[in-house]
């Protein structure tokens, strides 16, 4: 099967709004089961292994990720924020048989406590073909703002 960019862009857009209205299980179940979700700490860093992240998670960190979301209790999202994301720019990077990964522009805005917060990123998402749809290998977001003195990151990009 070959992934079409239209059917990667519709993809991404509806990952946002899944985003966007705090399904985080829905987005969850978006990745393989080997997937990744990294945020490097620095510009181009190349991999995760060999200096720290803003984010790194394996499928399973991604799991304790979303558990937590989903606790009432959690301190750090009382009282819950509110996210919009916009998702633009979607390009081809990369293509194989069954596989594509696109490089497309993010900007999020985050607003909890009388105070909102701007995240503008560079994202590139592995897609592969699962069923009749497609799921997430990997995912990297590229913050311009990255090596910058960051609070607490909480909701997912």
């Amino acid at each position: 099967m070959t992934i079409e960019l239209a059917e990667a862009e519709r993809f991404l857009l509806h990952e946002a709004r899944l985003l966007d209205e705090a399904r985080f299980e829905d987005w969850l179940a978006l990745f393989t089961a080997d997937a990744w979700y990294w945020v490097p700490i620095a510009p181009d860093q190349d991999n995760p292994h060999d200096t720290v992240s803003l984010i790194y998670d394996d499928r399973r960190l991604l799991e304790t990720r979303v558990r937590r979301l989903a606790n009432p209790s959690m301190h750090a999202q009382t009282p819950p924020a509110r996210a919009s994301r916009l998702v633009a720019n979607v390009t081809a990077e990369d293509s194989a048989a069954d596989a594509l990964v696109t490089r497309s522009k993010l900007l999020m805005v985050e607003y909890r406590r009388n105070a909102q917060r701007l995240f503008a990123a560079t994202c590139r998402h592995r897609l592969v073909a699962r069923g009749s749809g497609l799921a997430i290998a990997w995912k990297r977001v590229d913050l311009v703002n990255c090596d910058a003195e960051l609070e607490g990151i909480v909701l997912p990009f």
